[in-house]
């Protein structure tokens, strides 16, 4: 294809960028917005996660040409058209809307929306016949018309604060100012009285500026619950293509309020921090009588003061990082503002810096005579929730404002005399744990080859030895057995040998050298047909071989025929058998009799079908694996809803669940407390509500055990009736037959808990009993949301705190075979990282979990076990060890750096097949792909293995598809003869090679990242984020040129060109479904609400005195919805900020 000149737009483009969703669609809407701003368009990019109201309240303030989405399957048909209805309904009918989502947006579909009124929608062909800037091209064009060259009586609709009449106003001053003149002057005539405060906020690049005035605005609007405010941000426009990036809306979440109005101006010409046409945006707002407006400019030098021009109290935002203290002199808005704000107030060296700017400031104001410590200098943290610096700026803005302005806004805001304090999440004589995990890992490895030296000598004298004497000497711990027969005539040079042997041996360690005495003994323990072990005190007895057809006795477990020391030592420090360390081929002995790893994979519609699809995958199989996903209302914590962008995404590309009876629904007829059952929650920021649901389904199961066995049915039955007939409502209920295998437990207590039906000491015994036997994992990994998917609710501190409860509550409850995490690379690979980066960024995230919960006091064998991990296996060279360095690696920085024991040395890990090679092209060739990545998933001895479906690129997977899916891994396990063996991949030379090659690529990345002040250093300044979607542009970058060849996509097409495929069968939820929801949440919601409100005020109470958060949640969780619980946890945790 041939390199596409970008269009050159005649008007000035504006254009809203943001995705609906999460995951890869992040990446690519930032890779898109890039193109879009490089083609000369302004663009305004609110990343992931947003709802159709968001995005049209910013394109009508902004006065867009044209909004660009990229949505995701499930919702996108009632995203899209909601999104027509309300730019209609809004009078801003005339912004474009176009939409991409992958091949998940079907042919048919495309056209509906295209019949709707949505401008266009690319598809994955559209892509591969124009390329990327050929689609951006063409996006820009049908953009490019001019806006503001009419005005048609704005002016009367402004004090009515009337978006797009305010809008329209500035447009218009921005773009065709000979046509506003007559307007503006009328408006220049209204101001002339105004006492409206401007306050002006100026500072240094990347200062925080943005998240700053996110937090004076959330303040203002709750301080003046009445009042309004006008915001205008500033950002460079860039001089060689036009193009700029408008990116502070992205950082705000307060702004998304009916008394907000923000505007978003490029400076459309070059070094200056403001655009010219600031006044006349000032004007217009000031005309609108808003409260109080803001000025924000994009970031200054140090000569810069033009902000002075335009406001009444000016604010200048710094870091500590300016440099020498010299530096300071030369900025001349210490001269002139108001206040100063030093922000990231939790960088090294903050409490020097901010004496030395009280001391210039001092200087510069001639007050000799004035304490330091009243100036009005304000160390602030405005990246963190509730920061006390923040109050106390806050406070000090608006007496400032009052003071010179005499406006009416005398603030009530409570302060408190502390200063910031960054609450750190590792204390920071801890960042280097990375390189100090690196630097061990190296040393044992350094060690091993030393003695695997010393050992290759003693075979060498121990050889001569037998050669001399003609005999083979006995070994014993000492070494070798001097009382042997020796001729005569080599006496003197045996008693060289020996005592050179006794010599050297001086340098072995002892443990090594027992190593070396009883290999033939551990070699004999795999000949012997039965080979026995103990787990937890129960002995367990396996046999070592099975027959195959031809009657051959094939090993389980094969051992290398080595005869030299340095080889047999060598490889026990560095291979060694399963289940001894380093755990390099396996964590145990042998692998589970009667349970495979495979997942039963489910999650779409109500709770009923998941459940009906659950006990489809797993009949007939002894281990009940179940795998959940969840749908993205659920994802995000919210309650379904019957507004589009919600009700489009219920049930669709995952199950909804919302309450407790959706949790029990979802499970019943699988009894969770069964030593073989175990479930997987794919979940992010909502973990801890999803768990305390899970749980109490647990217990309420075990809680009808008990009533059927003490034979309370009637005596429970009627405390249910008079429940519900005192609450009015209905009582919920499995909708739909039981399906085949569902023998209805779970269901008896649907509606109630069991605590309200049986004596309190019964229940509180049943419960402790349950949370020692549930088996399964919550994913809840938010360091690599951050990093990779973006399904981050709370504020990263906050989301790490309520992890740090769950893992504690388990600790201090005895649950001992359940994940409080599971830590996960998948995600990372999604958005495009390759195998090295997957593995070294999601063990750094392992390590990171250690170092917050060791310093939360808790111990290391204690949380250990409870942590587990989630790789992606692609079909890459490094995937085939993946799952072995990760072992290696992990169990030598915790037996040797942590001193942790044997059980939390082992790192426990999920496969899932890569999502990423799954195309919308050929695709029944997937299933070739996935099968090669579950081959390297089994035979590396993963944990437990899901193989994804063929079609997974188009639709959620149908049942057929699910099937095929779960048949590659179970032919693998029960018909590939080389599976019998499991330590297939032990003793290939590619193997090692390939081991040793990606283990110190790891321990390299962990310095990198030491470098940047560990993981949460480095995810400050998004490294992670940047390297991910580097390595996900390369690989899109050889995928489109054909270097990197791919079967049915860029070569070997068929004769049809091998377009994306229609699947037979498409997967959405129903409209009953969705309906039925809504209405059981309904009923929820009314049958409980003063209950409701006292969880609620409990879990609240507990996040503000540093409780433990999720102890509250398991009650909660019994009566609220997730939703009401996400939205209380906002008030006292803060929400996720967004990045670009």
């Amino acid at each position: 294809m041939e390199p596409q000149i970008p269009y050159i737009p005649v008007n000035k483009v504006r254009i809203v960028t943001a995705a609906s969703l999460f995951d890869g669609h992040d990446a690519a809407i930032n890779i898109m917005r890039r193109i879009i701003q490089a083609t000369g368009v302004e663009v305004i990019h609110l990343g992931h996660d947003r709802s159709v109201e968001e995005v049209v309240n910013t394109a009508i303030q902004e006065d867009a040409n044209a909004i660009a989405m990229t949505s995701y399957q499930g919702g996108h048909n009632e995203y899209f058209k909601y999104m027509y209805d309300l730019l209609k309904e809004k009078g801003a009918g005339h912004i474009k809307i176009f939409g991409g989502g992958g091949g998940v947006i079907l042919p048919s579909e495309i056209s509906e929306l295209h019949e709707y009124g949505i401008e266009r929608i690319y598809s994955p062909d559209d892509g591969r016949a124009m390329g990327l800037q050929g689609m951006i091209n063409d996006l820009v064009k049908r953009s490019d018309y001019p806006i503001g060259d009419k005005l048609t009586g704005e002016l009367s609709h402004i004090e009515e604060k009337n978006p797009t009449a305010i809008a329209r106003l500035i447009s218009a001053a921005e773009n065709f100012p000979e046509i506003a003149k007559s307007v503006f002057d009328q408006i220049h005539q209204k101001n002339e009285t105004s006492k409206i405060p401007v306050l002006g906020i100026t500072g240094t690049g990347g200062a925080g500026k943005s998240s700053l005035v996110d937090e004076l605005v959330r303040r203002f609007l709750i301080d003046f619950p009445e009042k309004t405010i006008g915001l205008i941000s500033v950002d460079p426009s860039k001089r060689k293509t036009g193009g700029a990036l408008l990116g502070d809306r992205i950082r705000m979440n307060a702004i998304n309020n009916s008394r907000v109005y923000m505007r978003s101006l490029a400076t459309r010409q070059s070094n200056l921090a403001l655009s010219k046409y600031v006044a006349e945006a000032i004007e217009v707002l000031k005309a609108a009588k808003y409260d109080i407006i803001i000025l924000e400019t994009s970031g200054i030098g140090q000569s810069d003061t033009e902000i002075m021009d335009h406001s009444d109290v000016s604010l200048y935002v710094m870091t500590p990082e300016f440099g020498a203290a010299t530096q300071l002199e030369k900025i001349d808005m210490l001269d002139f503002a108001d206040l100063v704000a030093l922000n990231k107030f939790d960088k090294r060296g903050a409490l020097d810096a901010i004496r030395d700017v009280k001391k210039q400031y001092q200087r510069n104001h001639n007050l000799w005579d004035v304490d330091t410590n009243t100036m009005p200098i304000f160390g602030t943290i405005a990246s963190q929730f509730n920061d006390p610096g923040m109050n106390t700026l806050y406070k000090s803005i608006m007496d400032k404002i009052v003071e010179k302005t005499g406006a009416k806004l005398q603030s009530t805001f409570e302060i408190t005399r502390e200063m910031s304090e960054k609450i750190f999440v590792i204390p920071p004589h801890r960042t280097r744990y990375l390189s100090e995990i690196a630097e061990n890992n190296r040393k044992y490895d350094e060690t091993a080859l030393s003695q695997v030296e010393v050992a290759q000598k003693l075979y060498g004298i121990f050889k001569t030895v037998e050669s001399v004497s003609g005999t083979k000497p006995m070994l014993t711990k000492a070494g070798i057995d001097h009382n042997f027969v020796i001729p005569k005539e080599s006496q003197v040079f045996m008693n060289l040998l020996l005592d050179q042997f006794d010599k050297v041996k001086m340098n072995l360690d002892p443990y090594n050298w027992e190593i070396i005495l009883t290999w033939d003994e551990k070699v004999n323990k795999y000949k012997n047909p039965i080979y026995s072990f103990k787990v937890r005190d129960k002995e367990i007895k396996i046999a070592t071989h099975t027959e195959s057809l031809s009657h051959s006795q094939i090993p389980k477990v094969a051992l290398p025929k080595y005869q030299a020391w340095g080889d047999i030592l060598k490889w026990n420090l560095q291979e060694n058998v399963p289940g001894e360390f380093p755990f390099a081929s396996g964590l145990y002995p042998f692998k589970r009799e009667g349970e495979d790893p495979s997942r039963m994979f489910a999650g779409e519609g109500g709770p009923e079908r998941t459940n009906k699809r659950f006990h489809y995958v797993s009949a007939g199989l002894p281990a009940k694996r179940l795998s959940t996903a969840f749908d993205s209302v659920t994802l995000y914590g919210n309650d379904p809803h019957i507004r589009p962008d919600i009700y489009g995404k219920i049930g669709n590309a995952g199950v909804s669940i919302c309450c407790l009876d959706d949790a029990k629904k979802l499970y019943s007829g699988f009894d969770l407390s069964h030593p073989m059952t175990s479930v997987s929650m794919t979940i992010n920021g909502p973990a801890p509500m999803l768990l305390g649901f899970f749980m109490n389904a647990a217990i309420d199961q075990n809680c009808e055990k008990y009533i059927i066995e003490n034979g309370l049915q009637k005596e429970v039955e009627a405390k249910i009736n008079e429940i519900y007939k005192q609450k009015g409502v209905t009582r919920p209920s499995y909708q739909g037959d039981l399906p085949e295998g569902n023998n209805g437990l779970g269901l008896m207590l649907l509606g109630v808990t069991g605590d309200q039906v049986l004596p309190l000491d019964d229940y509180n015994d049943i419960k402790v009993k349950t949370l020692a036997q549930v088996r399964g994992t919550v994913q809840a990994d938010i360091l690599k949301e951050d990093q990779a998917q973006n399904t981050c609710i709370f504020s990263t501190e906050f989301a790490l705190r309520l992890m740090g409860d769950v893992q504690d509550y388990f600790i201090k409850q005895n649950v001992r075979n359940f994940y409080s995490v599971s830590i996960s690379g998948y995600h990372i690979a999604e958005a495009g990282a390759n195998p090295i980066t997957q593995l070294a960024f999601t063990l750094a995230n392992g390590f990171t979990y250690v170092e917050y919960y060791l310093s939360r006091g808790m111990n290391i064998n204690d949380f250990g076990p409870n942590l587990s991990f989630f790789f992606s296996n692609g079909v890459d060279p490094e995937y085939a060890v993946i799952g072995r360095v990760a072992r290696k690696i992990w169990a030598k920085a915790m037996k040797n750096k942590y001193g942790a024991n044997e059980r939390a040395q082992m790192l426990k890990y999920h496969i899932q097949t890569s999502g990423r090679s799954l195309h919308a092209q050929e695709i029944d060739f997937n299933d070739i792909r996935t099968t090669l990545q579950a081959l390297y998933a089994i035979y590396d001895n993963c944990n437990s293995l899901h193989t994804n479906a063929y079609d997974e690129a188009i639709t959620t997977p149908t049942e057929e598809s699910v099937r095929r899916a779960m048949a590659i891994q179970l032919i693998i396990n029960k018909e590939l003869g080389l599976a019998k063996n499991e330590n297939p991949i032990q003793g290939s030379f590619i193997i090692e090679e390939l081991t040793d090659l990606v283990e110190d690529a790891v321990l390299q990345e962990f310095d990198r990242i030491t470098e940047r002040g560990g993981v949460l250093g480095a995810m400050e300044t998004m490294y992670q984020r940047s390297k991910i979607q580097e390595e996900s542009l390369y690989y899109e970058t050889l995928k489109h040129t054909g270097e990197f060849p791919i079967i049915g996509v860029n070569t070997f097409l068929s004769s049809k060109g091998s377009p994306t495929v229609i699947p037979a069968e498409v997967i959405r939820a129903t409209e009953e479904e969705k309906q039925y929801q809504i209405d059981m949440l309904h009923n929820l919601h009314q049958s409980g609400a003063e209950k409701v409100t006292e969880q609620l005020n409990s879990i609240q109470d507990a996040a503000i005195n540093n409780q433990n958060i999720f102890e509250k949640l398991m009650e909660a969780t019994k009566v609220c919805s997730l939703g009401q619980i996400t939205t209380a946890l906002f008030e006292v945790g803060g929400q996720y900020r967004r990045n670009m």
